[in-house]
């Protein structure tokens, strides 16, 4: 079976980075707290890919 990139039932907001998380097999806080780290010097394209991600990204069928 192969992997699929959805977003995650688990949402801070959309569930971008939990289903990134879920993907690459890592913790979802530790990919949160990452992303919140990186997003502090370069807020504006951050947040436009978050937003890109959040509405390309499928839906998790459950």
């Amino acid at each position: 079976m192969t992997k699929k990139l959805t977003k995650s039932s688990d949402k801070m907001i959309a569930g971008v980075i939990g289903g990134f998380a879920e993907y690459l097999g890592v913790d979802k806080t530790l990919l949160r707290v990452i992303y919140a780290a990186i997003s502090i010097p370069g807020f504006i394209p951050c947040i436009i890919l978050y937003l890109v991600a959040a509405w390309v990204m499928p839906e998790k069928n459950q």
